[in-house]
C-alpha cells in the first residue's frame, strides 16, 4: 500500500479516512509551538460564526482543504511584538508542514500564513 493514499484508501481491514478536524488540530498545535506565535486569529467571519453558535468543531483561524493525497492549509495568527515577521511565518509553515505530513502521510501542498495582529507585552 502506498502511504500517500492513506486519506481515503481501502486496506485489507477497511477504509481509512482522515477528517479535516484532525488536520486542524495538528495545524493548531504545531503553529502554537513556534516561538513568537501568541494565538490563532479567526478574524471577523469566525467571530460571527461563533456568535451565531455555528462554529462548534472548527478550529479558530484555520481553513483546511483535503484531497485524496494532499492538503492545503490557511492559518491566521497573532504574533508577539519584536519578532521578524517573514522568518516567523516561514517557521510556522515549516512546522505545520512537517507535523501534518509526519502524522497523516498527506502531501502538504501549501501552508498560507496570515498575520492578523501583534500582541504587545503587558
Amino acid at each position: 500500500m502506498d502511504y500517500q493514499d492513506i486519506n481515503q484508501s481501502i486496506t485489507v481491514l477497511g477504509k481509512i479516512k482522515i477528517a479535516p478536524q484532525v488536520i486542524e488540530v495538528i495545524t493548531k498545535l504545531s503553529a502554537l509551538e513556534v516561538s513568537g506565535v501568541a494565538d490563532l486569529s479567526g478574524g471577523f467571519t469566525d467571530e460571527i460564526v461563533d456568535f451565531l453558535g455555528r462554529g462548534k468543531g472548527s478550529a479558530k483561524g484555520i481553513k483546511v482543504e483535503i484531497g485524496e493525497k494532499e492538503t492545503a492549509i490557511d492559518i491566521s495568527v497573532v504574533i508577539k511584538y519584536g519578532y521578524n515577521i517573514p522568518e516567523l511565518a516561514l517557521s510556522i509553515q515549516e512546522n505545520v508542514k512537517y507535523a501534518v505530513e509526519t502524522m497523516t502521510a498527506l502531501d502538504v501542498k501549501e501552508v498560507n500564513v496570515h498575520i492578523n495582529g501583534i500582541k504587545f507585552d503587558e
